[in-house]
C-alpha cells in the first residue's frame, strides 16, 4: 500500500467487529507512529493502550455516568465557543449526513443522544488508545500530537484496521484519568477506537466531503 492510498482510504469508522486486535500489530502501529514530525524533537505525546477487561471496565463506568446524567469539566474546548462559517457549516453538514445514513431524523433528539453515547463505547472497537500531553506544552506541541495520531491512523489502514479519533473523551478527563493513572501534570487530549470495521454498520457508509481547493488553497507562482 502506498501512502496516497492510505490517506484516501482512512476515515472515521463508527462501527467495529468484536474481533480482537493482535497485540503485536497494535504495538507495532503505536511505536512506528512515533517517527512523526515533532518540533525540537520534543515528542510530546504519551499514549495509553487499552484492551480487554480494563477497557470494558472503563466503558461501563462511563455508561453509568451517562445514564445518571453526570458530567465532568472537559480538559479543553473541543470546538471554539463561537464557531463561524464556513467551519460551523462543515460541522453541521457532516453531522446531518451521518444521521441520514443511520436514519435518525433531526426531531428525534432521544435517538440522537443514544447514538452519541456510542462514542463512549468506542463504537464496539476491541482496542483503544488515549493520547495525553504535558500541561506545560503549548499549541505547537499539540500540533505534534495530531501528526503522531495521523501516523497511527495511516499505519492502521496499512494493517487492515479501522480507526476513529475521538476528542469527545476529553469530556470525561477524571474518569479516564483514573483508569489510565494519568498524572496531574498531563492533560488528556483524545481517545481513538481501533479494530476491524463492521461493514454492515450503516454509519460506515458515510464518506465526509472535503471543501473544494479554491476555498483553502492559494498558490503563489
Amino acid at each position: 500500500m502506498v501512502v496516497s492510498e492510505a490517506i484516501a482510504t482512512r476515515r472515521s469508522v463508527r462501527g467495529f467487529r468484536s474481533d480482537p486486535v493482535d497485540p503485536a500489530v497494535l504495538h507495532g502501529i503505536v511505536t512506528k507512529a512515533a517517527r512523526a514530525a515533532t518540533g525540537g524533537n520534543l515528542q510530546p505525546w504519551h499514549v495509553d493502550v487499552m484492551t480487554g477487561a480494563p477497557l470494558d471496565t472503563l466503558k461501563a463506568k462511563i455508561a453509568a455516568k451517562l445514564w445518571r446524567g453526570e458530567s465532568e469539566t472537559p480538559a479543553y474546548d473541543i470546538y471554539p465557543k463561537a464557531l463561524v462559517a464556513p467551519y460551523r457549516d462543515r460541522r453541521f453538514a457532516v453531522g446531518e449526513a451521518m444521521y441520514r445514513e443511520i436514519g435518525i431524523p433531526r426531531e428525534d433528539k432521544a435517538a440522537r443522544r443514544l447514538w452519541f453515547a456510542r462514542n463512549f463505547q468506542f463504537f464496539g472497537a476491541p482496542a483503544a488508545l488515549f493520547c495525553s500531553v504535558d500541561r506545560a506544552m503549548g499549541p505547537p506541541q499539540w500540533a505534534d500530537l495530531g501528526m503522531y495520531l495521523q501516523n497511527v491512523m495511516l499505519l492502521a489502514v496499512e494493517a487492515g484496521l479501522a480507526t476513529c479519533a475521538q476528542e469527545c473523551w476529553a469530556m470525561y478527563p477524571d474518569t479516564v484519568g483514573e483508569a489510565i493513572a494519568l498524572p496531574a501534570e498531563r492533560m488528556l487530549f483524545c481517545g481513538m477506537a481501533i479494530g476491524v470495521e463492521d461493514t454492515t454498520e450503516p454509519a460506515n457508509r458515510l464518506r465526509s466531503a472535503r471543501a473544494p481547493e479554491e476555498e483553502w488553497l492559494t498558490i503563489h507562482p
